[in-house]
């Protein structure tokens, strides 16, 4: 399996970008060189990652041969968060012998060890009967997902992937006859699968958001311009994106005017990335920075606001990048449509409110320096929160999630009945 993110699917590159941006180029050998951004370059047993600390100035790969190193590279933002369950994978990868006491938590596979949070029956089904082997392979694959998770806390999604990962080796390990090659296999194909689905929901993501938008702010036809904030694209996702999946399907329409990305200070993901993609793909777009969203508001007719999320609670409201709490409240100002888009794999009803969401804290020096090189005064104080809560009220245009577009007081109705009549569950992440 071969997960290519592609950002200029189907066509050769611009001349612009085939000059300026060299290595990005790889050679499909049908005739030209069809230029691809993959933010993750995964194959059984091969997981290199694109550090998108170095753009837009490098383009340079770097291999994960471990779970630890698939963790400090979501930690240090290298990879967003996509890139866990494959690291999960390459990490098992050496380890796919029966797991050595080396590699295992205190005490797996012996009598009485609890793994890693496994619910009692399924240590029973697991344990002893299977034998110690089964035990401790899922002991190891639920102890290194938990590590995953602590990557980004505040992010829903990956901690329900971890939790369903987990799940589906507990699952394995329950059936009669089974083997802990089964076992590998069966974790390493849903991890694989929920690469493949992330792409399949951005894409529905960017369609209905883009009708949604359309006939909520130009029922009559016309263009429009979105702003947007972060990075939420092919860079931040398995491929297409959420936020900026709705803007390249508008695009693809012809009805987009214009977008604005903000710099999204002080890891600049709007700057390095959005702005990358924007200009890979010959999207229309301007780079402001984040102080000046009123203004665009007032002064560039701006027709709406599409931000993504990293949580969305039961009652709407929505955890995203900090300075989408000011954009909100902006929008609705000037009476401009505010939308979230997100997968419903990161709406977590487990929450009643945004104030349950754990907030993620960031290093001073990422807000104090800039490439290493000291801009703010020594000795002052710094607060660098990752993230803050948007309030559901705020979100005037709605949440945009692959079943559809809900307004923030119908999702939690809406998810429950299209979920639980596909046989998911909506319960939050627990390890």
């Amino acid at each position: 399996m071969r997960m290519r993110m592609s950002l200029f699917p189907g066509e050769a590159p611009p001349p612009q970008v085939r000059a300026e941006l060299p290595l990005l180029v790889s050679c499909a050998g049908l005739g030209y060189c069809t230029m691809t951004l993959e933010a993750i370059r995964y194959s059984r047993g091969s997981l290199q990652i694109l550090d998108q600390l170095l753009l837009p100035q490098q383009s340079r790969y770097e291999a994960v041969g471990s779970v630890r190193q698939a963790w400090e590279a979501i930690r240090a933002m290298k990879v967003r968060r996509d890139g866990g369950a494959a690291g999960l994978e390459v990490g098992m990868r050496p380890r796919l012998q029966p797991p050595t006491p080396e590699f295992l938590p205190a005490g797996a596979g012996r009598p009485g060890h609890s793994p890693g949070g496994l619910s009692q029956s399924r240590r029973g089904a697991a344990g002893g009967r299977r034998g110690p082997g089964l035990a401790a392979l899922v002991a190891f694959v639920r102890d290194k997902l938990s590590f995953l998770v602590t990557s980004r806390p505040t992010a829903v999604n990956m901690a329900r992937a971890a939790r369903d990962l987990a799940d589906a080796a507990a699952r394995e390990a329950e059936r009669e006859g089974a083997t802990e090659e089964a076992v590998r296999e069966r974790v390493i194909r849903c991890a694989e699968d929920m690469l493949e689905k992330d792409l399949r929901d951005n894409r529905s993501i960017g369609d209905l958001g883009a009708r949604h938008l359309l006939e909520r702010v130009a029922p009559s036809g016309g263009k429009v311009t979105v702003l947007t904030h972060c990075n939420t694209g092919a860079l931040a996702t398995a491929g297409y994106g959420t936020a900026l999946g709705v803007i390249r399907s508008l695009h693809s329409l012809g009805r987009l005017e214009h977008a604005f990305c903000t710099e999204t200070r002080p890891y600049n993901q709007g700057a390095r990335l959005t702005a990358f993609e924007l200009v890979y793909e010959q999207i229309p777009a301007t780079l402001i920075a984040d102080s000046m969203v009123a203004a665009a508001m007032a002064h560039r007719g701006v027709s709406a606001v599409v931000v993504g999320a990293d949580r969305v609670v039961a009652n709407g409201d929505t955890a995203n990048k900090v300075g989408t709490y000011q954009l909100a409240i902006v929008a609705k100002h000037h009476g401009i449509p505010f939308y979230v888009a997100a997968p419903s794999s990161s709406c977590d009803l487990r929450l009643e409110t945004g104030k349950e969401i754990i907030i993620e804290e960031r290093p001073a020096q990422e807000l104090t320096d800039v490439n290493g090189v000291r801009i703010a005064a020594p000795g002052i104080g710094v607060w660098n929160p990752a993230f803050d809560v948007t309030p559901h009220d705020l979100i005037t245009g709605g949440i945009i999630t692959e079943l559809g577009v809900f307004a923030p007081e119908e999702l939690r109705a809406a998810l429950t009945t299209t979920i639980s009549s596909r046989n998911g569950t909506l319960d939050g992440p627990q390890m």
